[in-house]
Order: structure tokens, then C-alpha cells, then sequence
């Protein structure tokens, strides 16, 4: 389960509270059929992943992977054993003997995340996990989770403001805003059917374009039609003038002002491409538009 949404929605507290490090000021939380609002954090078999990683310096990766086993008085044998089974999860087997000082920003993450395997939790709750590492690593990273919560087949909450981290890793995602509950789904529920207008904008890579009232709709409605959606047709409904063009490889942004409405439309990169002041004009097709009521941002049909 992902917890996506800006900085401030909630994603951090809502986790915290499921660890017991936070109170609820109403409702319950359950961890499978046992209610733990009264439950030690300790004593509520959850493991914690940080963004900081957490580690101990002075002590070595497979010190650190023990200790969690160390504190729960498990003798020295078994506990190295287990160290070792969860560092070859997580391809560590070579780093065992390093300090944290010693290993790259993945490897040091993924100490963290098999000192949180080694304790084999019912639940593992993951707090922006990825975002110290670069780029490539992040990716390489995310693939190495989804991967390992295939294997482990344990429940992951994990917490993101990267959207694409949520489509690419999410079971189901849980979209945020101001402490809002917006929308749960599967991740190509929440892209296809977006729950509200926030959604609409908060899931896809460019964002949905979202027009004004009475652009394509009545007034009391606002259209929103996806980048990928919105086509260049000559007598298009939209009349626009060219302000960006950004060639990516495997696709273009064209990116047009429609009398101070910004448009995105992602384009084929063997189309015809307009040069920055072309007036152009768009099609969106109807079966692709999403209306949303211009004063709730609610999805209306």
C-alpha cells in the first residue's frame, strides 16, 4: 500500500500512528484481527524503514542487521544466521565484515531494509525510503523492492511524495491531501479514474490538463484531458499558441497557451512537430475527457 501525496498531506503521521509513535485522536488500528490503539510500539510486530537509513557507524553492516534480534535477547548463533539469510536477500553477503561509512547510499539502504527483514514483522512501514539516493539507484532500488516484497510476501506500507514511485511499486495506492483521504486504488485505477480533480493532477507525468469552467463544459464543470490525450487537429475545439517544445527521445511536450490556460500534449516524436509561437489547435476526444464539479473538484460523469 502506497501513501502518496504532497509535503504536509498526512503520509508521515498516518504511518506513525500505524507504529504507535502517534496517537489517533479517533478510530482504531489494526495490525490483521488485533486492535493496537493501547500497544506498545515495540510489542505491535511492525519494522520501520527511514529516510535516513539509521544506521549504527561503529558497528559493522551485519552488527547492524543483528541488533534488532540482539534486543530481543536471541542468542549469538542464530541471530548471525539470520543477519546472513537477510543480507543474501538483499545481495549484502560481501559487505557483511564494512562499516556504514565504508558503503554507497543503496547499500547503506538496504542495510536498513535487512535489519527490518531480519526481524520478519507483520508489517513493514517504509518512510520515503529512496529519496537520498540519485536517480539510476532510485530506480535500480525500487525494482529490488518490489522484487523482495514478491519473495517475503509480507504487507509494505510505504510513504512517497513521487508519484511515479507509486505507479511503478503500489499493489493499491492511497492519494492524500491535507489529511484528506482523496482516493484508494490500484495505480492504473487512480491514472484511469481519478477520484477528483486533485488526483487528476497529482497522478501522471506531465499532469492532467485541467481547463477552466465552461471550456469544454458547462459552467458548474471543469474537462480534464490527459497529455497523451490532447491532439493537434487542424479546426480543433482549442485554439492555442505554441510556448514550449521539449524533445525527450521517445516523445515531445508541446507545451501551448490557450488564452492563459497552459495545454500539454504529448506527441509522437516522427509527427509533425509546430515551432514555439505557432498557433495551433487540439481535438480532445470525448470518450477520453473526466468532468469534475467546478466548485467540489468531485468526479461527476
Amino acid at each position: 500500500m502506497i501513501l502518496l501525496g504532497p509535503s504536509g498531506c498526512g503520509k508521515s503521521t498516518l504511518l506513525r500512528t500505524v507504529a504507535g509513535l502517534e496517537d489517533p485522536t479517533a478510530g482504531d488500528v489494526f495490525i490483521g484481527d488485533r486492535r493496537v490503539n493501547d500497544v506498545q510500539p515495540k510489542e505491535r510486530d511492525i519494522a520501520m524503514v527511514f529516510q535516513s537509513y539509521a544506521l549504527y557507524p561503529h558497528k559493522t553492516v551485519a552488527a547492524n542487521i543483528e541488533f534488532p534480534l540482539k534486543v530481543r535477547g536471541v542468542g549469538k548463533s542464530q541471530r548471525a544466521e539470520e543477519a546472513r539469510n537477510a543480507a543474501a536477500l538483499l545481495g549484502l553477503e560481501p559487505q557483511l565484515k564494512r562499516k556504514p561509512g565504508q558503503l554507497s547510499g543503496g547499500q547503506r539502504q538496504r542495510v536498513a531494509l535487512a535489519r527490518a527483514i531480519v526481524r520478519k514483522p507483520s508489517v513493514f512501514l517504509m518512510d520515503e525510503p529512496l529519496s537520498n539516493l540519485d536517480a539510476k539507484l532510485r530506480g535500480d532500488t525500487r525494482a529490488e523492492l518490489v522484487d523482495l516484497h514478491r519473495r517475503i510476501d509480507s504487507t509494505f506500507i510505504y510513504v512517497t511524495h513521487d508519484q511515479v514511485e507509486a505507479m511503478t511499486m503500489g499493489t493499491r495506492v492511497a492519494v492524500l491531501n491535507f489529511g484528506k483521504l482523496q482516493q484508494v486504488g490500484t495505480p492504473q485505477d487512480v491514472y484511469d479514474r481519478p477520484a477528483t480533480a486533485f488526483v487528476a493532477q497529482f497522478i501522471g507525468t506531465p499532469p492532467m490538463n485541467l481547463l477552466p469552467a465552461g471550456m469544454l463544459g458547462s459552467d458548474s464543470v471543469q474537462v480534464g484531458i490527459r497529455p497523451e490525450h490532447l491532439k493537434l487537429a487542424p479546426g480543433g475545439e482549442l485554439h492555442a499558441v505554441v510556448r514550449q517544445v521539449e524533445h525527450l527521445g521517445h516523445e515531445v511536450l508541446l507545451t501551448a497557451d490557450a488564452n492563459g490556460t497552459r495545454l500539454v500534449s504529448r506527441l509522437e516524436p516522427s509527427a509533425f512537430i509546430p515551432e514555439v509561437g505557432d498557433p495551433v489547435a487540439f481535438d480532445a476526444d470525448p470518450g477520453r475527457r473526466h468532468h469534475f464539479d467546478a466548485t467540489t473538484g468531485e468526479r461527476v460523469p
